[in-house]
Parts: C-alpha cells; structure tokens; sequence
C-alpha cells in the first residue's frame, strides 16, 4: 500500500540512520534501534542528482505492518552548485513489543542494486512524551504517524483532496485490428494535502477488469506488478502518476469501443483538528474516486481480396539461408521472420508455392512478444525446410510473399524475400513420379478387358457345384455304413 503525502520536517531528528552508499546516488537509510510500542518505524531510499524513477518492493519486518509510504525531496545551491535529492519513506507500525531482526537484504534503486546490513530493532512500552504548552507550537512538533488514541475527544476535519482517477486509450480511432493501448491511472497533485492510501487494490482491479475488458478485442496485458509514482504534467500542472492497470487492445471487428466509467475505492483519512502528541492524529474513512467514460471508434479496412485475413501493423523482414549455392535433391534451411509492432499473436503463415521447382514443408514457428513503454512488438519467425528439384536462378520472392495492412501509411503492404538462389545438377522433379510407381501388376490394368459382367450367369454354377459335394458326402457315409 502507498500513503501519499509529504514527510514533516522533523522526522529527520527522529531516524537514527545507517546509510550505505551507493556511489553517493542511491542509498538506504533505516530507522532507530529502539522505540516504543507507540511509534513508528522507517526504512529511506534517497536518491541523489537524480529522479527516483523505480525500486524493489520493500522488506517484509517480522513484528511489525506496513503503513505505507510518503515521498519527499529537496534541491540546494551552494557556491553556484546545484544539487537534490528524493526519498521514499515506508514506515512499519510494530504490533507487539519484542526484539525483531531485520536480516541483511538488497533493493534495486534505479536499476542499481544497494544492499543493507539490517539491524535489530527493539520495541518497547509506549513512549509518554510530555506536552509543552508552546503557544507557538505548530503541526512540527507532533508525530505524524502517531495513530494511538488519548483519553480525550478528537475532533476529525476532511481535508479537500486533489486527485483523480482516469481511463486513458493512446487512440481515439483504430482501424479492425490495429492495436491502442489503455491505461487506468490515479493521479495525485504535487500540491494535494488530504492523505490517501490504496484499499484492497487486487480485488477491486479484478472487478473494475471485468468492466473493462472489451468483448470484441484481443488483449496483450502489460501485467503491472508494483505501482511505482512516475510524475507527470497535465495543463501545465504536476502529478503523481499511479497506474494500476494498461493493456493493449486490438478490435476484432468494426464495433465502437465503449468503456465505462468505472470506481475505485480509497482510503482517504480524515486529521485532527487540534492534533496531540499522545491522541490519534487521524481517522481512517473511504472515497471512491470515477473515472469517465471513453469511446474509441474503429474502421473497417478499405477493400482488398486478403481484408479479412491480413495481420494489422507495422512490419518488416529479416530473412536468412544456409547456402544462395544449391544443389537439387540437396537441403537447403530458409527462415522467414517477420518483426515489428502489432498483434503478433495474430500473425498468420506466409504464403509459400513452391510449385515444380522446389518442395517445401511446413516450418517451425518461433513467437516473441516484448510489452515495454505502452508498446507492443516482437516477432514471429518460420523456419522453412526445402529441396530444389531443379537447376536454375531462381528469386524466392516468387515463392514467399506476407501480406499485411500498416495502420501508419493506410495502405497495404507486402513482405517480399530480397535473397536470390543458384540451383545445379540434374533434374529431379521426373524422381517424385517414380517413386509412386505400382509395380507390373498395375501395369497390366491398361490391357485387360473392362467389360462388365452379370453376377447371375454365376448363379447356376454355384448351385451345380453344391449338387455334386452333396453326392459325394452321401456316398462316402453309405460305403461306411455297409463295410
């Protein structure tokens, strides 16, 4: 789960830190070795001189559950120098009091790998921290992750949130086929100050899926695993961008996509109006943030003998044989690989006639699909057995053709082999006759009499036949019989 809000200035007086650095760009700091049943703990990445743009997710504490997590960063210029950092922060809210270790682990930062040592970490009784009576006492001197009731009555105010949940499609127009992806974010304004916090985000994205999903499309699902904040502008304003699900879709037929709009639930905390040192600080409550409705039209292909069964993308060739020297009744291996950005899953055999010059037989199929950057791409790779049965210069294109349809120029467009083959030696295509030859006995049929007989000029013949076994059985038995 992931708390957004900004980190106080004070929790960095609280953190009795141990860094390890990472050619002082990345680093993992962790928080006090000991602290009250009553407080928090906390483990910092920060970043220097760079964006946080990706990290592992965080260590599981044996003892203690995760919180959340709060972002902050800073910039300084010192002597005409500039430079910053970003930090991440997930704090654990221990539920027993104990002695916990926390083993040695690694986290990726940025594609970097920075390892920590671990600590052990003891909880303790609940911490009674006297209050002073400051009047210039502001929301700096409290705990923010104080979540432990007083004996008094708080009074809880909801703070106006600047967020939102919105579906987005790369196209508003596709034609059959053509593939746009789509992408369910919430976004966070820089500037928003109401603290909100995922809610059982694996189910509710099951049942808003459900929603989603067209009917009519095929799906390539990038499969979002850890949402990561990715800032972003929009009309001139910063967010944080949260996406939790994108997908690419390809439309089967000429129907209008329609996706609904579609809710998910928040955790939206309410926070003390007179916040303490010792009370709850703030009060969980829910809101459900809509996204809005969104169509993408979809066109039919213009017309072409092939509209119904060419793939829809843009792709090229990458071919490759053995040997262009050949030798009939030889083998020769011949791969057909088409590559670039579409459905690959939809793309079909290319069209292979090898006619009386060559047999080919049916290739080996080797798919790729890479889904990267809101992309789609891959290849698809027909690995061709072949025999030349006679000698010559031969072009394959005149034996393998792939036609497809590329969205970008509206046009269609043929995958053609550039690879030019020398054949020599005999002529083999007379050997696949002879190979099927019968034998003499087939060859007699073409000189006996095809004239059709009656079955009943046979019929007497059998009758007379049974006559005559007759008699011999009866006097065979009466030789017997006498003797």
């Amino acid at each position: 789960m992931i708390v957004i809000r900004h980190l106080f200035a004070s929790l960095s007086i609280l953190l009795i830190t141990c860094q390890l650095a990472l050619g002082q760009e990345a680093s993992i700091e962790l928080g006090p070795s000991q602290i009250g049943e009553n407080q928090a703990w906390t483990i910092t990445l920060t970043v220097s001189n760079e964006r946080l743009k990706s990290y592992d997710d965080f260590p599981d504490i044996k003892g203690f559950r995760k919180r959340g997590t709060s972002s902050s960063s800073s910039t300084q210029i010192i002597n005409g120098q500039i430079s910053s950092s970003q930090s991440i922060t997930m704090t654990y809210v221990p539920t027993r009091q104990g002695t916990f270790r926390l083993t040695p682990f690694s986290m990726a930062i940025n594609g970097k790998t920075v390892k920590s040592q671990g600590t052990t970490i003891t909880v303790g009784p609940p911490v009674k921290r006297q209050q002073r009576r400051d009047p210039f006492k502001s929301l700096f001197d409290r705990d923010p992750f104080d979540t432990f009731n007083d004996k008094g009555d708080t009074e809880f105010v909801d703070i106006a949130d600047d967020a939102f949940l919105a579906l987005t499609t790369s196209k508003k127009e596709v034609y059959v086929g053509e593939g746009f992806t789509t992408t369910l974010s919430f976004y966070v304004a820089d500037n928003n100050r109401a603290p909100l916090q995922f809610y059982e985000l694996g189910k509710q994205l099951s049942d808003i899926l459900k929603q989603v999903r067209p009917e009519n499309c095929w799906e390539e699902n990038f499969n979002i695993e850890n949402i990561n904040g990715e800032p972003v502008n929009i009309r001139n304003k910063r967010y944080t961008q949260y996406k939790v699900y994108q997908g690419v879709f390809y439309p089967l037929n000429s129907e209008t996509i329609t996706f609904p709009s579609v809710g998910l639930k928040m955790i939206k905390y309410k926070v003390a109006k007179n916040p303490s040192f010792f009370g709850q600080n703030r009060q969980e409550d829910f809101k459900t943030f809509y996204s809005k409705e969104k169509m993408v039209k979809v066109k039919e292909l213009p017309p072409h003998p092939l509209k119904d069964q060419v793939a829809v993308g843009d792709y090229l060739l990458d071919e490759r044989i053995n040997s262009e020297n050949l030798e009939t009744g030889q083998s020769f291996s011949y791969e057909f690989n088409i590559y670039g950005e579409g459905n690959i899953s939809g793309v079909g055999n290319p069209v292979v006639d090898g006619g009386e010059n060559f047999d080919f037989y049916d290739p080996n199929e080797t798919q790729k699909i890479n889904r990267r950057n809101s992309r789609v791409t891959g290849s698809k790779s027909y690995s061709y057995f072949g025999i030349p049965k006679e000698p010559g210069t031969y072009a394959l294109q005149d034996y393998f053709n792939w036609v497809f349809f590329n969205p970008n120029t509206e046009k269609y467009d043929t995958l053609k082999s550039n690879i030019q083959v020398t054949v020599k030696g005999e002529s083999k295509k007379n050997e696949s006759i002879q190979s099927n030859d019968l034998g003499s006995f087939y060859d007699r049929i073409a000189f006996e009499d095809n004239t059709l007989l009656s079955n009943d000029r046979f019929e007497w013949t059998k009758i007379v036949a049974n006559l005559l076994i007759l008699g011999m059985l009866l006097t065979s038995a009466y030789i017997f019989i006498k003797k």
